[in-house]
């Protein structure tokens, strides 16, 4: 028997634009959702134009905006207002990313959403949250990280940061946790018809998943040296390996067996003991020399000869592919991850919804729209 979507019947309100708030409402929109996201008409979302070379669209904004209706309305003139307020009588959810007070300023804040609709759930997304010293600062995912002690220990035993490729506070602090406080606060509503406002702060969601920095914190006393801990290269079971066509491989032997698996593979059986489980200190002088004693021998071979040899072994080695490799890897391919949606741009790659429900088919992608594409959908809206 086929089953209805876990959210069919939940409207969603968007008023987000960028990254973590779009990619919020497209989650909820493929767990099956009506999203209806709405543009003013000065801007509209500037993410259409995020890295777009093709006019007022990108394939950041293609990737982030599917499975949406899309609407414009002027917050500021009192006619479109009113159609807000409308909208906002007949959905679940109101999803926004305003600094704080925006909102209130718009006479749209909590007290008067609910006073519209009881059982409404705002969510709001900042960088900072609603209160506290930074609540009016700007700021984005670079920011937010350097907050928590994130881009601390995203670094080389130099303390060079990284600039970390996925916009960790964004995603992590904003999307995933906006869906899970949205899905916790729509729960309740249903049952009880009274709404909550959520406040996400992007930093705090990230502070709060920093659980090994801050663990070292309370074992030591002090901050984990960048690059010299167990899990920031300080041991050869768990690190990244340059072979000789300059390709990189990454090793996660963290468990005894894994490790002795990896060694006896390389033909250095007598490296099984030199591993923190069996006293190596991460950082130390001796894990250095492992590590480098295996990078020399990583690095007489290219990555295909790697590949090869550790495929059929359990012992946690894997190449380090590119966002093009990834796309077309078997992996990926097996588990139904990419899709193709034809939209403004032609022809897109993307990765499709992640989470499955066992027994039902995945959720497939519809292309994002242009801006007020479903405008006419305002007139089911109506005060009756």
């Amino acid at each position: 028997m086929t089953r209805s979507a876990p959210l069919a019947g939940v409207r969603v309100l968007d008023l987000t634009r960028l990254l973590p708030g779009p990619l919020a409402g497209q989650h909820l929109a493929h767990l099956g959702a009506e999203v209806i996201k709405v543009e003013d008409r000065q801007l509209g979302d500037y993410g259409r134009e995020l890295g777009g070379t093709h006019g007022a669209t990108s394939h950041f904004f293609l990737g982030l905006n599917r499975n949406k209706a899309f609407v414009e309305i002027d917050l500021k003139d009192s006619r479109e207002h009113a159609q807000f307020v409308e909208l906002v009588r007949h959905a679940d959810v109101v999803i926004e990313g305003f600094r704080p007070g925006v909102m209130k300023r718009l006479g749209l804040g909590f007290d008067e959403l609910v006073a519209i609709n009881s059982a409404i759930v705002l969510c709001s997304i900042t960088g900072y949250g609603q209160d506290g010293p930074l609540s009016d600062a700007a700021g984005h995912d670079i920011n937010y990280l350097s907050y928590t002690g994130v881009l601390h220990q995203n670094a080389t035993r130099d303390g060079d940061c990284a600039m970390a490729g996925l916009q960790i506070a964004d995603l992590l602090g904003g999307t995933q946790a906006a869906v899970i406080g949205i899905l916790a606060a729509l729960f309740d509503a249903r049952a009880n018809k009274r709404g909550r406002h959520v406040d996400i702060s992007m930093t705090d969601v990230v502070f709060a998943h920093n659980v090994m920095a801050i663990a070292h914190v309370n074992e030591c006393g002090a901050a984990a040296l960048p690059g010299q801990q167990l899990l920031t290269g300080g041991e050869p079971c768990y690190n990244v390996y340059r072979c000789a066509d300059q390709r990189l491989i990454a090793v996660g032997a963290l468990e005894a067996k894994f490790w002795k698996t990896f060694c006896v593979a390389l033909g250095r059986d007598d490296l099984v003991s030199c591993h923190w489980s069996q006293g190596q200190v991460p950082g130390s002088a001796k894990a250095r020399a492992v590590t480098d004693q295996v990078a020399a021998l990583i690095s007489a071979h290219d990555l295909a000869y790697w590949i090869d040899m550790f495929a059929p072994l359990d012992c946690c080695v894997s190449p380090i592919l590119t966002a093009k490799e990834a796309l077309s890897h078997p992996l990926f391919a097996a588990r139904d991850m990419v899709e193709t949606v034809e939209g403004a741009l032609g022809k897109s790659l993307v990765a499709a919804f992640p989470i499955r429900f066992v027994g039902e088919n995945r959720p497939r992608s519809t292309a994002a729209k242009a801006r007020g594409a479903d405008q006419a959908l305002l007139g089911q809206f109506v005060s009756r």
